[in-house]
């Protein structure tokens, strides 16, 4: 007689919810029979979105071993919608004005009617292959790791449309993501105001914002020509790719919105939003309207405004929006290959 092959395991969904204790705040998973731990207000996000992570490392599983999940519990956490299809994502949600995160395997239909929430890239759970040494006698030239730089940027843009709180500015995400990208393994970054300077970000009121979110701490100049903070957020130090990679990421985050930073920080954002969602070989791009507008730190409405004035100045050739699904659908300019020609040099700290 033959044997059947036993059913996969659960499917793969984490929730942790923090409640609050006389001494703080307490970190209870429902999954971990011994998950509960105090924490504190500053670091609270931080330690759920690095505990509903460690599970996910924990329980890779190939794609066809993997359902939606909220099909499975009758697609109660967002509207009705136009039924499940599309891949399995690894969804971040929030909910409670973020004293519950729930991690969970959900079907993209699901993912892009969730409010509040954001896909999570496999690359983010890539574990580090630990590097070879070279021989004594040889020095051979290093060799980049894991997604090319569109592919790290869009990923990153991802991940803080879940981790910043939906009202942070423009502004203050392209300055969190250049954080993101630059920051060293002690989650410490210093950016030169030059950069700043040419980013038009040479403000206070962004960096404030982010440390109002508890994403990062101000720490005292070193010198009168840099700003320096440590980033909050430890899951950041999830990523797989060492840090001259992720530097190559962020300067082209640079290139992709060097030419919309005359119009202002919302649309030098949605500019990197499209260069990072378009086919290099193709030139055109697609992505849900609610989901681009999360990214941006914008409202959808908002966003046919933004796309007629990056068509007017040259930044897109063409864009149209589906009424019914929700969906935008863009081609890109054909005289900038998506930011990928070689950049002038960063400014110097003192310029």
């Amino acid at each position: 007689m033959r044997l059947r092959t036993p059913c996969p395991a659960t499917p793969r969904s984490w929730t942790v919810e923090l409640r609050s204790h006389p001494s703080g705040l307490t970190l209870v998973c429902r999954q971990c029979p011994h998950g509960n731990g105090q924490v504190t207000a500053a670091s609270a996000r931080s330690a759920a979105l690095a505990h509903l992570a460690r599970h996910a490392r924990n329980d890779l599983r190939p794609p066809h071993l993997r359902i939606c999940h909220c099909h499975e519990r009758g697609c109660r956490w967002h509207p009705r919608h136009r039924g499940c299809t599309g891949p399995i994502r690894l969804l971040l949600a929030c909910e409670r004005g973020g004293r519950l995160w729930r991690l969970t395997d959900a079907c993209s239909s699901c993912a892009a009617a969730t409010a509040q929430a954001a896909v999570v890239p496999d690359t983010m759970l890539a574990r580090t292959i630990p590097e070879k040494p070279p021989a004594p006698h040889r020095r051979s030239a290093r060799q980049p790791k894991g997604p090319g730089e569109q592919t790290r940027v869009r990923d990153m843009l991802s991940y803080l449309a879940a981790a910043l709180p939906a009202n942070t500015s423009a502004a203050a995400r392209l300055i969190a993501l250049q954080c993101a990208l630059r920051m060293n393994r002690s989650r410490q970054v210093q950016l030169p105001k030059g950069l700043l300077r040419s980013m038009r970000l040479d403000t206070h009121r962004p960096w404030h914002e982010l440390q109002q979110a508890r994403w990062l701490h101000l720490l005292p100049e070193r010198t009168a020509n840099e700003a320096a903070a440590e980033l909050l957020d430890v899951t950041l130090l999830e990523q797989a790719p060492a840090r001259p990679d992720r530097r190559c990421a962020a300067q082209w985050a640079l290139r992709a919105s060097s030419r919309a930073r005359a119009n202002g920080a919302l649309p030098q954002l949605a500019s990197l939003y499209l260069a990072a969602h378009t086919s290099a070989e193709e030139g055109t791009g697609h992505s849900e309207a609610d989901t681009m507008a999360r990214a941006c730190g914008t409202d959808p409405a908002t966003l046919p405004h933004v796309l007629m004035s990056l068509a007017a100045t040259g930044l897109l050739r063409s864009w149209r929006a589906c009424q019914d699904s929700g969906d935008l659908h863009w081609t890109w300019r054909d005289d900038d290959e998506l930011g990928m020609r070689t950049a002038p040099p960063e400014p110097p700290p003192g310029n």
